[in-house]
């Protein structure tokens, strides 16, 4: 298999340049992205171009091997995890698959507990014996229930009380996010169970695996296609006025798209740190949170997800930043109406679609990135059969 061909110095050959526009240009080859240039090039016979900024495909989920040969994720751990049969079966054309539950533990009073919390936490923590139906009882005492669920503080303390709120959570979102719960939305904590059995598995889907050669092999996969060219090194506003193309998708952050004429949208950045150990294994699980100790807030060892054998382990700390990459959308009421005039204005395009957790200031899963792409070439298809396209400079 060759991948997809490239561009990787970030300018067109000046001895082959295009004889004819393409009929979509991507800007970003992460999730959305790639999904999409897949669809559109196999299933619809259009020519894509791929421009993306960075050195490589597969936006935050590239991997690499590091200089001792361990396969590693250099934005964070990436673990994929869906209920959609959908999903999980179209990528699976690009991949085999390594069945994978990943399990995370807290750091918690000199203990590492499991969270989400569950049955075992509570008892290892408090020093009880409760069984799961006494547990639903002492959650429920614990409780402090809210008239309105509106704050990431109001979903964990209306399930699980202050005491649990404060061990596990409070300190972690403060970290992660650079203000307290109660300034963030419901969203950020809802997402996160408490469990009344001993069921350790950090999520819960029909389907949870890894790609049993890393992402970057399945994102070759897919853009593996002579419809596909990908631009790397490439910022796509010094090619658009170049390269004719018809229709543009856009995948990169929206505000950025409109050259912040309403203000900067907010975001989260990570910085991070990794270390390699000359030993085979250097903690019990795949991640450890650190919610009160530490500027960082947890640590993963790739060896847990990948699965790879080698007497040396690689880990990532990650330690949250305002400044950096945009990672994370902050959710909140403030951000979501600065988004909303973003989004007003895509919305007058029509030579231009938006895509993706940046450009709909959303987090997002992957699977939940795949789903959206495949709901919008489902949208694209109809539009094509519906007005053939002429193939013009845009």
């Amino acid at each position: 298999m060759n991948g997809p061909t490239s561009f990787p110095t970030g300018h067109l050959r000046p001895d082959s340049p295009p004889t004819d526009a393409f009929d979509y240009m991507i800007v970003g080859a992460g999730f959305a992205g790639a999904v999409l240039a897949e669809r559109l090039a196999t299933q619809l016979n259009q020519r894509v171009l791929m421009v993306e900024r960075r050195h490589h495909i597969g936006g935050n989920a590239f991997d690499r091997h590091d200089e001792h040969g361990i396969l590693v994720h250099p934005y964070g751990p990436h673990i994929f995890h869906t209920n959609s049969v959908d999903v999980f079966k179209y990528l699976s054309q690009f991949t085999n698959w390594r069945p994978y539950e990943h399990r995370v533990k807290a750091s918690v009073e000199g203990q590492l507990l499991p969270i989400p919390i569950n049955l075992d936490t509570i008892n290892r923590l408090y020093g009880l014996h409760l069984s799961s139906l006494e547990m639903d009882s002492f959650l429920a005492h614990k409780a402090e229930p809210r008239p309105d669920v509106l704050t990431a503080e109001d979903a964990v303390v209306s399930k699980v009380g202050r005491d649990l709120y404060d061990k596990f959570f409070r300190g972690y979102t403060r970290k992660q996010w650079g203000r307290d719960p109660s300034q963030l939305d419901a969203s950020v904590t809802a997402r996160v169970p408490s469990r009344t059995n001993r069921d350790d598995r950090y999520f819960t889907d029909v389907h949870q695996a890894m790609p049993q050669h890393g992402y970057t092999r399945m994102f070759e996969r897919m853009l593996d296609s002579p419809n596909i060219k990908v631009m790397l090194n490439t910022d796509y506003r010094e090619v658009q006025h170049l390269i004719p193309w018809r229709h543009m998708i856009y995948t990169g952050p929206i505000d950025e798209f409109f050259e912040h004429r309403f203000g900067a949208l907010p975001y989260r950045s990570i910085r991070f740190e990794h270390v390699t150990h000359h030993e085979e294994r250097f903690q019990e699980v795949g991640t450890i949170n650190y919610p009160n100790e530490h500027a960082y807030t947890r640590v993963t060892e790739f060896k847990h997800l990948t699965g790879q054998r080698h007497p040396w382990t690689s880990l990532v700390y990650e330690h949250p930043s305002a400044e950096g990459d945009p990672y994370y959308p902050i959710p909140c009421p403030d951000n979501a109406a600065l988004y909303r005039q973003y989004r007003d204005q895509a919305e007058k395009l029509r030579d231009v679609t938006f895509v993706g957790r940046l450009a709909c200031y959303q987090y997002y899963n992957m699977d939940q990135v795949v789903a959206q792409a495949l709901k919008v070439f489902k949208t694209l298809s109809q539009q094509l059969l519906l007005t053939p396209p002429d193939r013009v400079p845009s």
